[in-house]
């Protein structure tokens, strides 16, 4: 009888290769189209600052760009005046405001008073929104859900989605420019023209295939990066947040209508 060979007859496993850490280009390709494998590789490696302060940037300065560009143009530029005419009249008939302050303030708004107002408000605004909204989710992962991950998890979350809300602002600013009007976004009530200030506009307003993919992802990076078993919870979190904040801002905004001029 022959001596088994158990060297020829044992199957070599292959070894493990080491998972690469990915660079910043691979983090916006992953985000967009497969956002759970990403952030489950991301939340394997030491969590770094670019991966939510570049996209923040980015999409401070697209919206300031297609914002000059899109006040620029004559037609939504008329139309974006006739707006505020109209939101500043309502405010004038309530006893909110003087026709010599509703008048004040048309004056401001006709010049390059237009473009500088908005530009300050998207960068201060936008930046302080961003760091508040991290903040809750922060809270939520810690205090209430006891999940392991730091304000950086939150960061680089809410950080990356940015390049999703990088396509919805320059979408928006192309239809703005092709339907000579301003378009806030990409939800029904920017298409059908809806008041936004009725609870109907508020709703038809969340109705926007961007915003709803931009925070899917978000619930879908918070979770991965506080290594959750449970990413339902943080959908139910994100978008609750997303609609019950939302009502609450649209009911302060009826209770001082200023408010709503400024938004």
């Amino acid at each position: 009888m022959e001596p088994i060979n158990t060297e020829s007859n044992q199957q070599t496993e292959p070894a493990l290769q080491p998972e690469q850490e990915l660079n910043h280009s691979d983090k916006i390709v992953g985000v967009i189209s497969e956002p759970k494998n990403i952030f489950e590789t991301i939340s394997h490696f030491p969590l770094k600052t670019i991966d939510w302060l570049l996209p923040l940037i980015l999409v401070l300065v697209i919206l300031c760009v297609t914002t000059v560009i899109t006040m620029n143009n004559p037609e939504v530029k008329m139309k974006a005046k006739q707006q505020q005419e109209k939101v500043l009249n309502e405010m004038v008939a309530k006893g909110t405001i003087t026709q010599e302050q509703a008048d004040k303030q048309l004056d401001m708004m006709s010049g390059s008073l237009a473009i500088i107002f908005p530009i300050i408000g998207i960068l201060i605004i936008g930046t302080i929104f961003f760091f508040i909204i991290s903040a809750i989710y922060y809270l939520f992962a810690k205090a209430i859900f006891k999940d392991n991950g730091s304000f950086t998890s939150v960061l680089v979350a809410n950080g990356l989605t940015g390049y999703i809300v990088i396509i919805q602002v320059i979408i928006t600013a192309v239809l703005t420019i092709a339907f000579g009007r301003l378009m806030m976004d990409t939800s029904a009530a920017a298409f059908v023209e809806a008041d936004r200030g009725t609870i109907a506009g508020f709703f038809l307003a969340k109705l926007d295939p961007f915003s709803i993919w931009a925070y899917a992802v978000v619930a879908i990076g918070l979770a991965k990066l506080f290594k959750s078993q449970s990413t339902g919870k943080y959908f139910a979190m994100v978008f609750g947040i997303w609609i019950i904040g939302g009502l609450i801002l649209f009911y302060i905004g009826k209770a001082v209508p200023f408010l709503r001029f400024g938004s």
